[in-house]
């Protein structure tokens, strides 16, 4: 191999600034992704351009100027620093850049930064533990778009998911054990939700919420399932930290419009806790590696504030991976294992 071998992270994405333009640049082009509203192009286009992204990019850019720091948005703030921990772990046959797969720096220029540099082989590694269509999907298809421009591709590798991994159940059982563990009566594991249609689409046996509990148990069938994923993942952190079944709820927020999302919604069990007396909350979120607004924001204050108003006390949350020398080394040991994989191949 006469190139050096590329790693792309890749994110959701972040506006520029927390301004109202940059953030309705930013939902504009996050919402009429056909994976992430997956509805008629036409009312899409007229839900985003006429009505979302003009009446919610003024609220969620005061939101955003809470989760701002002196550098920058933690999503890219801290992309860069793991993309350099993960560089200086791999050492000089690596490339290691970042990517948003909305807004900047856009997978379209990193690639072709990429492509100038000669390199033999690409590695992209969404930063989503759990496979969505409309997370890595999303970025796997964009991927390919861009790189369809070229007349010679390079070797490209993508990683799917890794949400059983052992070193990423590590990592956010490490976090964990920040807080004191015993204290708390109850723990949240709160993913990010998807409508119910997007778990049914990507079906292909035919069993999807036919059941109940059929997410609770990850098998052949359902291996690719994003809420499937998300409960394995959940359970291996708990099993890691030696929470009992009986003292954890898995559940999805961020819910948006009137259809029917994954359920539980992370709100009514935060009711339903409190009815059977719990007091003291920990909450985990590991569909996000890195602290952003739906964990800091929705959270870390909203949330806070509707446990205080039901008469809880606490309300904790487990904060992202962001920097953590587990999650870097986390990343390290997939990219390894995807080269060493194809090398088995061969």
């Amino acid at each position: 191999m006469f190139g050096k071998t590329a790693i792309l992270l890749v994110n959701l994405g972040t506006p520029d600034a927390p301004t109202r333009g940059a953030v309705y640049r930013y939902l504009k082009e996050f919402l009429l992704d056909k994976r992430v509203l997956d509805i008629n192009f036409i009312l899409r286009n007229i839900l985003v351009r006429g009505i979302i992204a003009p009446f919610r990019s003024g609220k969620s850019a005061a939101l955003y100027q809470k989760l701002w720091t002196e550098e920058g948005s933690p999503l890219k703030v801290y992309g860069y620093k793991l993309a350099e921990m993960v560089r200086q772990r791999l050492g000089d046959d690596y490339i290691v850049e970042l990517a948003m797969r909305y807004q900047n720096p856009s997978i379209e220029s990193v690639l072709d930064k990429l492509m100038k540099s000669q390199v033999s082989k690409i590695i992209v590694l969404p930063l989503f533990p759990q496979y969505a269509s409309a997370t890595t999907g999303s970025v796997h298809e964009e991927v390919m778009r861009c790189l369809s421009a070229y007349q010679i591709v390079p070797e490209v590798n993508f990683i799917n998911s890794y949400h059983d991994n052992p070193n990423l159940i590590a990592a956010f059982a490490e976090k964990a054990k920040s807080y004191s563990v015993e204290t708390y009566d109850h723990f949240l594991f709160s993913f990010h939700g998807l409508p119910q249609r997007q778990l049914r689409k990507a079906d292909t046996c035919g069993h999807c919420l036919k059941t109940e509990g059929c997410c609770e148990t990850i098998s052949i069938r359902n291996q690719h399932c994003y809420s499937a994923q998300c409960y394995a993942t959940a359970q291996a952190i708990a099993q890691k930290l030696n929470i009992p079944k009986e003292k954890y709820t898995i559940c999805f927020q961020s819910r948006l419009g009137r259809d029917p999302w994954i359920q539980p919604y992370t709100s009514e069990v935060l009711k339903e806790r409190r009815k059977l007396g719990d007091k003291n909350m920990l909450v985990f979120c590991p569909a996000f590696v890195c602290d952003c607004l739906e964990t800091t924001i929705e959270i870390g204050e909203e949330y806070h504030e509707e446990w205080e108003e039901l008469g809880g006390e606490r309300l904790d949350l487990v904060e992202g991976l962001n920097d953590n020398p587990l999650w870097a080394d986390t990343v390290c040991e997939l990219v390894k294992n995807e080269l060493f994989a194809e090398n088995l191949k061969l």
